[in-house]
């Protein structure tokens, strides 16, 4: 499945930006499952410098520098990618959730170590009690880790309403576990903090849905989880939607949470208030 993305954020500004030093994660990564076939990154007011990197994840990043006086900034990103996803792994295959934590805890193969990074707290992902117990329902002893993750894909997806106007992106996990209310980030967010708790590796994937995938979340950008496990390697859930992701979700990029991979991010020198509108529109690539 070919699908096309366009993804537009827009920054306006009350007053002149003298000069605005800004980075994005907007370029789609290849991965499994995914290629990129094309990828288009336009900026109003054109940058002064720009430059392609990858950051530390190996997540394709953009950096770019304005210097001309503007009340006004407009960052389109275009792609095409194809997607071609295995199918979903049987899930009572994978190995019991208590040899995950303890192979990751070893970390005595390239594998592990490099999982094992993301069993730790990270600036938006705080881990304690209240997150394993919540998680405890669904990893009963001898549990397959891939069974027990889906279970608490489900649980947050029946028992969290999503509500757009209940978080902002500052709210503490702690409270979206108190009122049970969030979106897409939050709900990604619970579900890794939940097991890193247990001590198992989790991380934070951006990206987006198809429009015409009926979930929720497609009208902008999306958040899941990918979760390690040996063998068959990190699998991907979908707690806001109670899904695996396959054929609808389009990766942009992973790392330890929404602050290693924020889209567009940066400082500005002037500008007073301003007000940020983002749209994403994803959908089939016609055929020619």
């Amino acid at each position: 499945m070919k699908l096309q993305a366009t993804h537009t954020t827009r920054y306006l500004y009350s007053d002149v930006v003298s000069t605005c030093h800004s980075e994005a994660h907007l370029t789609p990564r290849a991965c499994l499952g995914q290629t990129v076939l094309d990828h288009r990154l336009s900026i109003d007011p054109e940058p002064d410098f720009s430059a392609d990197r990858n950051d530390y994840f190996g997540n394709p990043v953009t950096m770019f520098s304005i210097s001309q006086p503007h009340r006004e900034l407009t960052i389109t990103s275009r792609c095409t990618v194809d997607l071609t996803p295995a199918g979903t792994p049987k899930l009572q295959l994978s190995p019991p959730w208590e040899e995950v934590r303890e192979q990751a805890r070893r970390r005595a193969l390239g594998d592990d170590f490099d999982a094992s990074q993301f069993v730790f707290e990270s600036p938006l992902v705080t881990l304690g009690e209240s997150f394993a117990a919540y998680a405890a329902p669904s990893f009963e002893a001898g549990r397959p880790l891939l069974d027990a993750a889906n279970d608490l894909s489900r649980r947050i997806y029946e028992e969290f309403q999503y509500d757009k106007r209940a978080t902002t992106i500052s709210t503490p996990i702690d409270e979206v576990l108190e009122t049970r209310h969030g979106v897409c980030q939050d709900f990604a967010h619970l579900m890794i903090a939940c097991l890193r708790s247990l001590e198992l590796p989790a991380r934070y994937i951006s990206g987006y849905l198809r429009n015409d995938a009926n979930l929720t979340g497609a009208e902008a950008s999306h958040a899941w989880v990918s979760v390690w496990c040996p063998v068959l390697g990190w699998q991907g859930f979908d707690p806001t939607n109670n899904t695996m992701p396959g054929g609808r979700h389009l990766t942009l990029a992973w790392g330890r949470d929404y602050s290693d991979v924020t889209p567009v991010k940066g400082v500005a020198l002037g500008g007073g208030e301003h007000v940020i509108s983002v749209s994403v529109d994803v959908s089939p690539l016609a055929a020619r």
